[in-house]
């Protein structure tokens, strides 16, 4: 999941110290005409990960200058730049070695001139960010900029393979390395990887087994990785490189690179994993040293800013019906069922609040985005009342970080120096025995927590598609010359994002937004004031 992913055990954002998330001291706006102001706010998604409070910089325009918009799209330009090789060294650009032209083997590499295949991306392509003219800030949704709604270009690098390379494939060695919990996808992401780099023509690939604390482990060796290796480890979940949390500092994790003698590194992991990533990456740039580092999103949550989704999260939805089926099923066979299934979510509810609009079958969908109350008039025991009397039963999905502040607040960390949530499913059967005990009713309660169960499948068709397209776009960037950048989908379209801009906070559920009114449609619950 995407916070919990390696971050403050590894030296690179202590939370918990600073009460800043990666890179909210940077300001958002470097140019003259922009003035930038700070303010002290809570931040929900990041508060209820680490129960802080976020300096978040907000972003101050003068509207009355005229070319307001210009400064606008230009300090958005300079923002998300791509971190070069070339910013750093004098390294020349040779012709690139990837051609699906090549009918030989794939060790053989291929060389198909230049001119024969039109499948290059030109680095001056560029994908919306947004795509949306709202007409008024009160539109569902609406993301502003000025008071008047305008419609404001946000152009980003459309991700793919380039006509120029900036790395020879034959002395390459690329190593890939999987940080955090486990998600569906990232076998076929290290599948894809591996296959896309042996098609450039690289014989040296390997794998660091069990995220960062592989560099630095020295029971842990490399992993050497090719075609035959790979070709099958899709067909099942988990990593063939295991995954951990934590990890060695910045610099150990560096001087590991460099006595590898490592040139590329894949790192697959969520907003924390990729912190770490940018890191290491500023860290290779301050020794000049020629290494890109290139992410892979992996959240089950879907909980990274600026992306359509990330891979396991369509798995996750689809896996999650299992378990609301069971609890549908539970609630309708006993007299007064309720079923009550807890998933995945620590600061995001986009798998609650999808896997109850898939269901169709869910009468109260609760998220962190949005708090509740389980006692009083508009509380939530109260609807279950109403539901127990009118239908006879009913399920209830909470996502895992909805509801932390009805429980007891904890000072335990996990090895990612995230905050040990309170298990509120457990919590909320427990109320909701009391209650209708206290009221006299009868209610069988069913508590369903298949989260380990989730995290531990085989990608969906969907995911699969998502995991093939990233991992070898997250190649085309390494042989690019990129680094300290990820790749993901934005508005169907695959881009590549300057880490920075993906990890100043969680991506939260918008209570504000169209899907989320769906899904309050769906279940007709009401406000849970």
């Amino acid at each position: 999941m995407a916070i919990t992913s390696s971050t403050n055990t590894i030296g690179l954002l202590n939370l918990q110290k600073t009460g800043k998330h990666s890179n909210m001291d940077l300001p958002l706006f470097h140019s003259s005409h922009l003035k930038v102001i700070r303010f002290r706010r809570i931040f929900k998604c990041a508060s209820q990960v680490n129960d802080i409070s976020v300096e978040v910089v907000k972003r101050e325009i003068d509207f009355k200058d005229p070319d307001w918009k210009k400064h606008f799209q230009e300090d958005f330009d300079n923002r998300f730049r791509l971190p070069h090789i070339t910013d750093i060294l004098d390294v020349k650009p040779r012709p690139t070695t990837f051609s699906l032209k090549s009918r030989g083997p794939l060790g053989d590499g291929n060389g198909a001139s230049m001119d024969t295949w039109y499948g290059y991306v030109n680095d001056d392509d560029r994908a919306l960010l947004k795509v949306i003219k709202f007409a008024s800030p009160n539109s569902a949704g609406a993301e502003c900029i000025d008071p008047d709604c305008s419609w404001v270009e946000q152009w980003v690098h459309r991700a793919g393979p380039r006509k120029q390379i900036y790395y020879e494939p034959k002395e390459v060695k690329a190593a890939i390395v999987t940080c955090g919990g486990l998600c569906p996808g990232l076998n076929d992401v290290i599948r894809q990887i591996v296959f896309t780099l042996e098609k450039y023509g690289v014989k040296n690939i390997v794998g660091i087994q069990f995220g960062y604390r592989g560099f630095c482990d020295e029971n842990l060796r490399e992993v050497p990785l090719s075609h035959q290796v790979v070709q099958n480890i899709n067909l099942a979940g988990g990593s063939l490189l295991g995954v951990s949390r934590g990890g060695p500092s910045i610099s150990d994790i560096v001087d590991s690179i460099q006595a590898k003698a490592i040139d590329m590194l894949f790192v697959l992991g969520g907003n924390g994993t990729h912190a770490g990533a940018n890191a290491i990456h500023d860290e290779c740039r301050k020794r000049k040293m020629k290494v890109s580092v290139v992410g892979v999103p992996k959240t089950i949550d879907n909980d990274i800013q600026l992306m359509d989704k990330t891979f396991g999260f369509d798995t996750a939805v689809e896996e999650a019906q299992r378990a609301i089926n069971s609890a549908y099923i539970e609630a309708q066979s006993a007299y007064h069922g309720i079923g009550l299934v807890k998933l995945m979510g620590r600061s995001s509810g986009f798998i609650a609040m999808h896997a109850s609009l898939s269901s169709g079958q869910i009468d109260i969908c609760l998220i962190p985005e949005v708090p509740f109350k389980l006692e009083g008039a508009n509380g939530l025991l109260q609807h279950l009342e109403h539901l127990i009397k009118t239908k006879g039963k009913a399920v209830v999905c909470v996502a895992e970080g909805a509801g932390q502040e009805l429980l007891q607040k904890s000072v335990a960390t996990d090895a990612s120096g995230n905050v040990v949530l309170g298990d509120i499913g457990v919590h909320m059967q427990q109320q909701i025995k009391r209650h209708f005990k206290n009221i006299g009713v009868p209610a069988d309660v069913k508590y369903i927590d298949p989260t380990y169960m989730v995290r531990a499948c085989r990608a969906n068709a969907s995911d699969a598609i998502l995991c093939t397209v990233l991992g070898q776009n997250a190649v085309h960037a390494a042989f690019a010359g990129f680094s300290g950048i990820t790749t993901g989908i934005c508005n169907i379209h695959y881009v590549y994002l300057p880490i920075p801009e993906v990890i100043r906070s969680p991506r939260c559920v918008d209570p504000n937004s169209r899907m989320w009114h769906r899904c309050l449609t769906s279940t007709g619950q009401p406000d849970f004031h």
